[in-house]
């Protein structure tokens, strides 16, 4: 059974202001991998998600989940709704 994978790539990418294709090059993926993976619609391996990461200088967890992400406004203002 597979899980889905929720993740906060976009949001990264957008904060970071990184486009798909310079992140596929960077982790060696296609950009259309990237995209997928945004919308929910392929799960990346742990290899993929921890290169992601990596290229990011973030935790894993801070992209990835097995759980849905709360808003990020509920975890910067502290809203426990």
């Amino acid at each position: 059974m597979s899980e889905q994978v929720h993740n906060r790539l976009s949001v990264v990418r957008a904060e970071r202001k990184v486009s798909r294709q310079r992140l596929a090059e960077a982790v060696g993926a296609h950009y259309q991998t990237i995209g997928y993976i945004e919308r929910g619609q392929y799960n990346p391996s742990l290899d993929l998600a921890l290169r992601i990461a990596k290229y990011f200088e973030l935790p894993v967890e801070a992209i990835f989940s097995l759980e849905p992400f709360r808003p990020l406004t509920d975890e910067v203002y502290g809203r426990t709704s």
